[in-house]
Order: structure tokens, then C-alpha cells, then sequence
């Protein structure tokens, strides 16, 4: 249930609502707006209470939420979440760019990647230290080492980091050494590990799983969210079809859909989403005409011999930089900034 007020209800009397609920022992979460401020009750809530705050001062309305999921929900928080990490803002209008990897490998390679993804204009390096992967045998990652190589060289050259965390035991470790934390699709509805990222204090990155429907998504992030956490990204990956040409079925409708079911901001990952080098460009474009906030995508200097095997779906460096330089004149006419830094040829090639 909200509570909605204008935005010239006084302070004090937006204190005297959140006394009253807090006095049947509910919690408020108060949401700022442009016209308007939402107070959030959380718990179950009493009908003879939704009246008495129906009539106090300052309250236009009551409203009931009949989603299963509340904080994550536009009806709860009307205004779009921007998250700023270190002046990256993400959910606003500038189009965030994460690039690098699938995983971390060496110093040498996560050094010569950051280079790159900077020279072209990325903000993000990706890249991940600890890999779950479909069969046992295959490259779990290099571990702790990997965070520690990829923290020296997203501080070396100037970008964020963001990595992936597996279990709960994790959490405390991955974040303290890389600025945003990212769920994988297996991973989705892994609960302890969603209740732990509630806690973190560091941005969330919830992929979509390959078989889950939005509500399964947005409720995965209201665990994020209920445990305290409030900066939460969805990300759209690709779900699992029947077509086998690609890896996934990159769904662009989840980017206006699950904007207008949540405030969170949404990025796409069209590498995984399809698999495929070739598609990753056109999908990149598509995604932000669609108004994904952002895309994450792999970049490596010799993909067709990456230790994880998935170098199928990782660009070429002069293909991630003539990529970002067509976003960069897509950008405007969608509603986004963007600018990629200027750097001579020769900085791509590897």
C-alpha cells in the first residue's frame, strides 16, 4: 500500500504520516518526486489504518498494490532510479557502456582490455574472476587473483568495475574490490545470495534468467531491494527458445516493459543474448533505440582463443570502437548522451 502527497505537503506533516505508521508497526519508505512523494507501507496493513491515513493531512489518496513486488514497482517509486557510482549515472540519460571480457585471465590481458575499453568510450570494465559454468571441466575462473587484477586496472585507467559473485560467501569479498556486483541468469532466484546483496551496500546487476518471466524478474529484485539495498539495475540477457541458431532469444520488449513496470534502471547484454559476433552490433543498436540505459558486452584481444571457450561472442577490439562511434550518433536521437574519447587508430590495434 502507498501513501501518495504532493510535492508542497509540508515536511512536518509527512513525518506525522510516517509516525503513524511506524506506531502500528509497519515501515515507511518515503520516494520523492517530481509532483509527488510516495510513502511505501510495508506489512500487512490494516484497513482501519489505510483509513485513518486516508484522512490525515497532506495525503491525496491511499493506494493498494496488488503486485507481489512493491519496491521495485513504478507505482511505488513513480521517478526513474539513477544510480551514481563515482559520477557514472546509471538510469538517467546518459547511455552507460560496460565492456571487457568474459573472464579474467591474466594482468597483462585485463590491463590491455581496460585500455581499450576506455580509448573507446566505455565507463564499465567487465570481466569475471569467479565463472559458473554449465559443465564441471570447463574454466571456473582465476578466483580472488582475478578481482585483484581487474580492480588494479579499472583504477589504473579511470572505469568502473563489475563482476560476477556466485555464492553469499562471496559478497563481502567481490565487493570490496570491484564497484558493481552482477547476478548470473542461474543464479537469478538464488535467495541467500539475493538477501546477502541486500546488505552489500554495493550496486546490484540482476540478469534476467533464461526461463524467467518479468514478475519472476522484478521479484528477484525486491529481495535486493527489501534487504536495504536500493541500487538495483535489471538486466536483459536473452531468454531460451526453441531457435538454436542462437545461444538465447534476445527479448527487446523486456526494455520497455520492465520500464514501465519498474523504476530500475534496465541494460542489455546482447553478447550473451544471441551468442553470436555478428549479431551483437545490430542488437547493441536495437537495444538502445528500444531504450535500454545501458548494454554490457565482451570485448578480448584474441577471442577465438579465450580460456572460457566463448569467444564466439566477443567483438574484436575495432569492432567494439566502431561500435561505441555509432552509438555515439544513435545516442541523441533516442533521448541519450553519449561521447566516445577520441584516441588514434593504432590504440586498437593489438
Amino acid at each position: 500500500m502507498i501513501v501518495i502527497t504532493s510535492n508542497t505537503t509540508p515536511e512536518e506533516q509527512i513525518q506525522d504520516i510516517v509516525r503513524v505508521i511506524e506506531k502500528n508497526g509497519l515501515q515507511a519508505s518515503i520516494s520523492r518526486g517530481s509532483d509527488r512523494t510516495v510513502i511505501g507501507l510495508i506489512g500487512q496493513v490494516d484497513p482501519i489504518i489505510a483509513e485513518h491515513l486516508r484522512q490525515m493531512k497532506g495525503v491525496e489518496n491511499v493506494v493498494k498494490i496488488t503486485k507481489s513486488y512493491k519496491l521495485a514497482s513504478r507505482d511505488f517509486h513513480p521517478e526513474n532510479t539513477v544510480i551514481d557510482i563515482k559520477g557514472v549515472k546509471i538510469g538517467g540519460e546518459e547511455l552507460v557502456i560496460m565492456g571487457g571480457p568474459c573472464a579474467v585471465e591474466s594482468p597483462k590481458q585485463i590491463d590491455e582490455i581496460a585500455a581499450l575499453v576506455k580509448a573507446a568510450g566505455g565507463q564499465v570494465l567487465r570481466g569475471g574472476a569467479f565463472k559458473p559454468r554449465t559443465g564441471p571441466y570447463s574454466f571456473q575462473g582465476v578466483g580472488v587473483e582475478g578481482l585483484i587484477m581487474m580492480a588494479e586496472a579499472g583504477q589504473k585507467h579511470g572505469l568502473l568495475t563489475i563482476t560476477e559473485v556466485m555464492t553469499p560467501e562471496y559478497v563481502d569479498i567481490c565487493a570490496e574490490y570491484a564497484d558493481i556486483l552482477q547476478v548470473g541468469t542461474r543464479n537469478m532466484q538464488n535467495f541467500d545470495l539475493l538477501r546477502k546483496l541486500g546488505t552489500c551496500g554495493k550496486p546490484v546487476l540482476l540478469k534476467r534468467g533464461f526461463s524467467a518471466t518479468y514478475d519472476e524478474l522484478l521479484n528477484a529484485a525486491e529481495y535486493i531491494l527489501a534487504g536495504g539495498n536500493p541500487n538495483v539495475m535489471l538486466c536483459e540477457r536473452g531468454i531460451r527458445t526453441f531457435e538454436s541458431y542462437t545461444r538465447n532469444t534476445l527479448d527487446l520488449s523486456a526494455i520497455p516493459v520492465l520500464q514501465q513496470l519498474s523504476h530500475l534502471p534496465v541494460i542489455s547484454d546482447p553478447s550473451h543474448g544471441t551468442g553470436r559476433r555478428e549479431l551483437v552490433e545490430p542488437m547493441s543498436k536495437a537495444s538502445v533505440a528500444a531504450g535500454a540505459n545501458g548494454l554490457i558486452i565482451e570485448m578480448h584481444t584474441d577471442p577465438d582463443n579465450s580460456m572460457t571457450g566463448d569467444g564466439v561472442q566477443s567483438l574484436f577490439p575495432d569492432q567494439f570502437a566502431a561500435l561505441l562511434k555509432d552509438l555515439e550518433k544513435l545516442a541523441p536521437l533516442v533521448g541519450r548522451t553519449f561521447s566516445t574519447e577520441k584516441a588514434p587508430a593504432e590504440a586498437f590495434v593489438v
